[in-house]
């Protein structure tokens, strides 16, 4: 899959959901979008990008982790801010998770299942719902 865009005429957004030991990486950035402060590394999709691709780029980028691709989780057009968003699965490959880009992130934290409401005060996208259920011990 290649670039499309959201709503909002910009294009489409990949994040990345990355998950090891037992908890998920989030990331809070500097400039929330709307209500959204801490959220999955995510990005915008490049010309001829595919969209786990542009995953595992913008997790590199932000987080400094190295990640692989695992599969993806679905789309949606994101109800808070009408950027069209694909969530891709990711496992570790090699790194430490730190704020590699601080004009774009004020931190990182690595969050266990129960924790996750305090960070995403919102419903979760289903299928990542789904996909953290049964990856992380609840």
């Amino acid at each position: 899959m290649t670039q499309q865009q959201g709503t909002d005429g910009r294009p489409g957004v990949a994040a990345a959901v990355v998950v090891d030991g037992g908890r998920v990486l989030m990331v809070r950035r500097r400039v929330s979008e709307g209500p959204l402060s801490w959220q999955f590394p995510a990005g915008a999709v490049e010309p001829g990008e595919t969209r786990e691709d542009a995953a595992v780029r913008e997790t590199r980028e932000e987080t400094g982790l190295t990640v692989a691709a695992v599969t993806p989780l679905g789309e949606r057009v994101h109800p808070q801010t009408g950027r069209l968003m694909s969530y891709t699965a990711c496992t570790v490959v090699d790194g430490i998770a730190h704020v590699a880009d601080p004009e774009e992130l004020a931190e990182v934290a690595w969050v266990t299942h129960a924790e996750i409401p305090a960070y995403v005060p919102y419903a979760l996208f289903e299928p990542v719902r789904e996909y953290l259920d049964a990856a992380l011990p609840t």
